[in-house]
């Protein structure tokens, strides 16, 4: 593992708690009736989905971490893929948790468009990853 990797993968396991918190504070919501989350399926599924995000895409954060050890890239892509990946898992949860705050919303505030900005760093970040693996040389 490269000097890079093991950073960046330490900066990545360093923000598991934040997600901890998600799941500890969506347990709390569902148990406290005053707390009114139970009364709005939008926002309950922006939850939800903001935290599924958060977690899956940290794990692959972490995979990618490795496999930019092994991809053929100039540095300023591979630095974009590196970093662009947990950016990912930062915005796409932001989205959905900023564009609902309210327990009475009935739709997402503009802040919806950061889960947007999100899908598109992610893909350009594991598309570009994925292209320096395939041109990196055979070992």
């Amino acid at each position: 593992m490269t000097r890079e990797a093991r950073i960046m993968c330490g900066v990545i396991l360093i923000t598991v708690p934040t997600i901890q918190y998600g799941g500890y504070f969506l347990l709390t919501s569902l148990c406290d009736r005053t707390s009114h989350y139970m009364d709005n399926a939008l926002r309950q599924n922006f939850f939800r989905a903001g935290h599924a995000h958060a977690g899956v895409i940290v794990i692959l954060s972490l995979i990618c971490q490795l496999l930019a050890d092994g991809a053929a890239l100039p540095g300023a892509l591979l630095w974009m893929a590196r970093i662009g990946i947990p950016l990912s898992a930062i915005l796409i949860p932001m989205g959905f948790f900023l564009s609902m705050p309210s327990p009475t919303a009935t739709q997402p505030n503009g802040l919806v468009s950061l889960i947007y900005v999100g899908a598109v760093v992610l893909a350009v970040s594991v598309v570009t990853l994925g292209i320096g693996l395939l041109r990196s040389p055979i070992r």
